[in-house]
């Protein structure tokens, strides 16, 4: 059996990775946020930098609990300041290449209650969009399905007011 010729030039095609140096351990923590309005349960998304719906969150702070970073990531990137973190929902493990680095990523997810007047919300400036959205729209939205996962959790205790 003859073996196919190797095409001529295709190095300039292949892009290798560099090589992994170090492993990174990090920590992010974040929120379902939700607000009923009537008889319904809406959930506050965020569109990403890349497009991507998911929920306020961010990293945590040497010395800090990671509720307090689902708290203050909520404020910093929504504007929402009436809140009240309920309780947790899960976490989510994932890895990703960055350089040379190989991060190895924790995200804590929070059940959160917005509180107050809702409506008035304030975006970071590298959001690209922010809106409230029913809840079981919010599940088939999000980028990620681990997080939408947690979504269904936070939807059942909200639903049998266990949280």
């Amino acid at each position: 059996m003859k073996r196919p010729r190797p095409v001529k030039g295709i190095k300039e095609f292949v892009h290798r990775r560099p090589v992994i140096s170090e492993v990174v351990r990090e920590t992010t923590s974040g929120g379902v946020v939700f607000r009923k309005q009537q008889s319904a349960v809406e959930i506050l998304l965020i569109k990403d930098a890349k497009d991507r719906w998911t929920i306020p969150k961010g990293h945590v702070e040497p010395g800090e609990e990671p509720g307090a970073t689902a708290e203050r990531e909520i404020r910093e990137e929504t504007g929402l300041q009436d809140m009240e973190v309920l309780s947790w929902l899960g976490k989510v493990n994932f890895r990703y290449r960055r350089g040379h680095s190989l991060v190895l990523m924790t995200m804590h997810i929070w059940l959160v209650e917005a509180q107050g007047d809702t409506s008035k919300l304030y975006p970071e400036e590298w959001l690209n969009d922010i809106r409230w959205v029913l809840a079981t729209e919010a599940v088939d939205m999000i980028a990620y399905d681990d997080i939408g996962k947690l979504i269904l959790v936070g939807m059942k205790k909200i639903r049998e007011g266990k949280y």
